[in-house]
């Protein structure tokens, strides 16, 4: 397995819609496998296949937390089917905006219809964490980035910041 790069805001791949994956063989789940472990080596929950540069409809998922075996999902074209009308609000962090956290508002349950590791579809139920990942994620497949959710002003300030750290570690 390797360590895949992640692209870090703003960056205009972070922009691109994905495309459907038609065929699941072994080098999808190498390539799902390398992000699961670039995910974990980040300490994230969650990271779709357009933080790593990929144009996939991917996304891997972990939210089982340190003192639980590991969960790890690896959702391949991914479709919300339902979502309930109770809503909540969750602090989300993002690997592609590193140390910046705001709160988004999202379906509480979610209904998933999927193709795993294997090509076979599946469905899920998901409420919580693993409901907000998912939509996270899934977000990242469209374009979208959670701070697309707030004011213009306070994403413009968010990006200043990330240019700046950015420009520095190039230094």
């Amino acid at each position: 397995m390797a360590l895949l790069p992640i692209i870090i805001a703003p960056d205009q791949r972070l922009k691109v819609k994905t495309k459907l994956v038609e065929v699941v063989d072994d080098g999808l789940r190498t390539f799902m496998d390398d992000m699961l472990e670039t995910m974990y080596a980040a300490n994230g929950i969650g990271l779709a296949a357009p933080q790593v540069g990929d144009v996939r409809s991917i996304i891997v998922v972990d939210v089982a937390r340190a003192q639980k075996e590991p969960q790890p999902m690896q959702i391949i074209n991914p479709e919300i089917v339902w979502t309930s009308d109770t809503k909540h609000a969750h602090e989300e962090g993002c690997l592609s905006l590193p140390k910046n956290y705001i709160e988004v508002i999202r379906p509480e349950i979610i209904h998933l219809k999927y193709l795993d590791r294997l090509g076979h579809e599946r469905e899920l139920e998901a409420s919580g964490i693993l409901a907000t990942c998912i939509q996270h994620e899934m977000d990242h497949l469209q374009g979208i980035l959670f701070v697309d959710y707030v004011s213009i002003v306070k994403r413009s300030m968010i990006f200043r910041k990330l240019k700046k750290a950015k420009k520095q570690a190039m230094e």
